[in-house]
């Protein structure tokens, strides 16, 4: 099982992002944007692999988490593999 992380409680499982012996569960975070208003949804990415986790910033702002939910379905799983790589601190 994937270590907890803060916001976990806010976020939908995606899949998993495979590569060799590397293996990463992304979620999705999304959360009601208090500054935009208007029912604006933000989210961003979290990848857990084991005990190791990186997280992007908050990238998407929306109407609604079903929004959300489309931008991150069209990203490729090449660029999913570049946001983990960048993030790699």
């Amino acid at each position: 099982m994937s270590a907890p992380f803060p916001g976990q409680e806010r976020a939908k499982h995606m899949g998993e992002l495979k590569r060799g012996d590397e293996r990463w569960d992304v979620y999705i975070e999304m959360q009601p944007d208090v500054e935009v208003g208007g029912g604006a949804v933000r989210g961003r990415v979290h990848f857990v692999s084991g005990e190791r986790r990186r997280t992007t910033s908050w990238i998407f702002l929306e109407w609604s988490e079903r929004e959300i939910q489309d931008r991150f379905g069209e990203f490729s799983a090449v660029e999913l593999w570049h946001f983990v790589t960048a993030l790699d601190g």
